[in-house]
């Protein structure tokens, strides 16, 4: 057996541990990434490709679904059903995932097997290039310690694990530091762990590189990088110094020591308001890619397309680019071959940001969209570049499947489909309402926005809230009354359907989503019933605003995949001691609320929301509860010092429960039932 073979056969036991012995895997090298499935043999032309024709068996064959999150595995036969002839091959050669970002909001304390799943579904969905951010602050420790930084100072500098994503990114360093010995040694382990089994599978581990960012106090010319969003950002060193060339030369040394080579290397200059100063930007570039050349000959230079980001000067200056679209679905009017200069680029979508819950993406742009711009020369591949991943999971299907399909994709037909195997089997119920889905939540147009609007229950506390983080969508981008009819459909699918884990994640989750949109009837109510005077039926609507925010936060608690619980207790787990353990979870928690210190919420507030059991009532509730009581004693809301109350609440350690404490179906039946009555 081949080590590609090998390493397929044990990613499909992992899935299929029953099974795993029906299905016979053939490596058959060749030119691009290929498979054919016949009978139960899948052949195929790399570990990716195999595991992708896996993934079409399932699916086309035997008719069930390994979904980010949720499955329907448990229906499988006893005896795996014969393919037809099926043959496929990706349609561009990039097959992009992860954000930046995504070790903060995905799960900053993800253990190995959490992690093992995730590449399992990544590989079995034809992703073959993964961002690896995990284990680089090593990297920046040992190099650093090369130019006479003490281990106290570069521990104190770099951020606890929840907020590492946006230091790498030069926007700010040393919050809710130092990191323990302990901590790094643990995140070096998983790194390499993650980096190995990328390997084993042909998946690329693509690493950040060494653009300039360095520790206080650092000799040589820097330019003070200013401020982000209430942070001092880190200096950058001119990479025409002398110095810069051995700190690179040192970073790629030690990055190699410890998780190898790689051919792709991620590196954003000047983000999000980072400043040249005087240095010219295309000597800058040239200079940055001088070092990359030395350490990588041969590496391709990626970067992510996003606001003003790549400028014009880097996008000339720079050879062996490629640029990942993270806007590609966003807007109406975009020309890419025209815009960036002919240089290959990926099609993107950043469907989800700060790990939000709500359901939904541009689904249709991405079919219509992308099978229009394959036209161009310069469309290379797909980049799926949430910045919290785990939600949507009909989104990462069809957006991982847009490089396995030569012509456009149906798009209701696909939907279709896809509620078939979801539950694994086909059922009228399931069918309608993710007909409702696919018309309403994922069919969001290019309007300037790539993902549905939050939740005012998620807002910090006022009548005139539009939404919970400041860049989310400040209205509903379909209609809420439609949607809502998916709940009663779902109820109706059949119950030998309803024990998968697929069925009771999308029934937890359409619930919590057709609920929460309530909030955008509730709070022009309340808003209209305070300024008219009418304030009985103030009383009563705030009872009903919190009473809805209980059952809320009673509807996600039947799910594991909306509990808080264990995001927190993963950051304990982490810790050397007792003290390091507060530090962490404060980390964890406050990456979900103020985001950072006082100044930083001003605009960072929520900006991570989401609806999880213990966070929704313990936290939003209790803020709105604290609005209300203000109003209605008569005292003004403005007088309340809203961080110091956030504050506090990410600062305190009771846990909460790490496993579901209700029955999905009895209490999307209830909210059911309360959305039936109508708002006095």
């Amino acid at each position: 057996m081949s080590a590609v073979v090998s390493a397929v056969a044990g990613a499909v036991r992992r899935l299929l541990p029953d099974h795993h012995d029906q299905l016979t895997l053939v490596e058959q090298r060749g030119e691009g990434d290929r498979f054919r499935v016949e009978g139960t043999t899948i052949t195929g032309t790399s570990a990716s490709a195999l595991l992708t024709g896996v993934h079409w068996y399932l699916t086309r064959v035997a008719g069930v679904s390994a979904g980010w999150p949720g499955d329907s595995l448990s229906r499988l036969p006893g005896k795996l059903p014969q393919a037809p002839y099926i043959a496929k091959e990706a349609v561009v050669q990039h097959r992009f995932a992860l954000n930046d970002t995504d070790d903060g909001y995905s799960g900053p304390y993800r253990d190995w097997a959490t992690w093992e799943r995730q590449i399992d579904l990544m590989a079995l969905h034809g992703i073959n290039e993964v961002l690896v951010t995990v284990g680089m602050e090593e990297v920046y420790h040992r190099t650093f310690a090369e130019f006479g930084y003490t281990d106290e100072q570069l521990r104190a500098w770099i951020p606890s694990p929840g907020h590492q994503p946006w230091w790498l990114l030069q926007n700010m360093a040393a919050f809710t530091g130092p990191v323990s010995e302990q901590l790094f040694d643990q995140r070096v382990r998983l790194a390499q762990q993650i980096v190995t089994r990328l390997r084993e599978l042909d998946l690329t581990p693509v690493m950040p590189g060494y653009f300039g960012t360095v520790p206080p106090g650092f000799p040589g010319r820097v330019i003070p990088q200013g401020g982000w969003v209430g942070f001092e950002r880190p200096d950058w060193l001119d990479p025409r110094d002398p110095m810069f060339a051995q700190v690179a030369e040192a970073f790629y040394r030690h990055q190699a020591e410890l998780y190898g080579e790689t051919s792709m290397v991620k590196m954003d200059l000047l983000h999000e308001g980072g400043t040249p100063g005087d240095v010219p930007v295309a000597e800058a570039v040239k200079a940055v890619q001088e070092a990359l050349r030395k350490a990588r000959p041969g590496a391709t230079w990626v970067v992510v397309g996003w606001l003003d980001n790549p400028v014009r000067e880097l996008i000339e200056a720079a050879d062996g680019l490629l640029i990942l679209d993270g806007v590609a679905d966003r807007h109406p009017d975009l020309d890419r071959e025209t815009g960036w200069l002919g240089t290959p680029y990926c099609f993107g979508t950043i469907p989800n940001f700060g790990g939000h819950t709500t359901i939904g993406a541009n689904t249709g742009v991405w079919v219509s969209r992308f099978a229009e711009w394959r036209r161009g020369p310069s469309l290379r591949g797909i980049a799926y570049l949430p910045e919290g991943t785990g939600t949507n999971p009909a989104s990462f299907t069809l957006f991982a499947e847009l490089a396995w399909h030569d012509e456009p994709i149906d798009h209701a037909g696909w939907f279709t489909d896809f509620s078939h195997r979801r539950y694994g089997g086909a059922d009228l119920h399931a069918a309608r309402a993710w007909e409702i889905l696919r018309a309403t939540a994922y069919s969001l147009p290019a309007d300037g926005w790539s993902e549905p609007q939050d939740s005012p229950f998620l807002a910090r506390p006022s009548l005139t809230a539009a939404n919970a983080a400041t860049w989310s969508p400040r209205a509903p981008r379909y209609d809420l009354e439609r949607f809502a009819a998916a709940l009663e459909q779902l109820l109706q699918v059949d119950p030998a359907l309803r024990g998968t884990s697929a069925y009771q994640f999308d029934l937890v989750d359409v619930a919590r989503q057709a609920l929460t949109n309530r909030s955008w009837v509730l709070l022009p109510a309340l808003r209209a019933a305070f300024e008219s005077g009418a304030l009985e039926r103030f009383r009563r609507l705030t009872v009903t605003w919190l009473e809805d925010m209980e059952l809320l936060d009673r509807v996600v608690s039947a799910s594991p995949y909306f509990l808080l619980g264990p995001w927190l207790a993963a950051a304990r787990a982490a810790a050397a001691d007792e003290e390091e353990a507060a530090r962490l979870e404060y980390d964890a928690r406050c990456l979900l609320t103020t985001w950072g210190p006082r100044g930083a919420d001003v605009h960072l507030k929520d900006y991570a929301n989401r609806e999880w059991a213990g966070l929704v009532r313990d936290f939003h509730a209790m803020r709105w509860r604290l609005f209300f009581d203000t109003l209605l004693g008569g005292g003004d809301p403005e007088g309340i010092d809203w961080f110091a109350v956030e504050d506090a609440w990410s600062r305190d350690r009771t846990p909460y429960p790490e496993y579901p404490t209700a029955d999905p179906y009895r209490v999307a039946l209830d909210l059911y039932a309360r959305l039936c009555q109508a708002i006095e």
